[in-house]
């Protein structure tokens, strides 16, 4: 799996579903520069040290922030305040990529609960 494979996954999709995807990558990749980027369940994923740290979707009327762990939105109930969530997704719009902040904050939060499991952050 490669970057190669997230490219396709990001251009078959329509705009605006595509610009604010390639946003939200770019925004991953400011938090985790060093992550593998591949395909891990049919979506975009970014791993480190072997775990996946984060992913997103594109859905029919709206996109999704996956962090393959739901036990993560525990940590941020204030900040996801007003977000749309599954117990495994945080929902966004087509058109409005989320905040690097907050992006920032659900890989940090991430990272925490895998430590707690016994993973070494790099």
């Amino acid at each position: 799996m490669s970057t190669a494979e997230i490219d396709a996954y990001i251009n078959a999709l329509p705009e605006p579903k595509r610009e604010t995807l390639n946003e939200v990558r770019r925004r991953i990749l400011a938090v985790i520069p060093d992550a593998e980027q591949k395909i891990s369940y049919n979506m975009p994923a970014f791993a480190v040290n072997g775990k996946v740290i984060a992913g997103f979707a594109a859905f029919k009327n709206h996109l999704a922030y996956l962090p393959h762990s739901g036990r993560i939105f525990t940590g941020l109930e204030r900040e996801l305040e007003g977000f749309v969530r599954t117990p495994g997704s945080l929902h966004f719009p087509v058109d409005q990529p989320l905040a690097q902040e907050l992006i920032a904050a659900l890989i940090e939060e991430k990272m925490q609960v895998l430590e707690a499991d016994g993973w070494t952050r790099p």
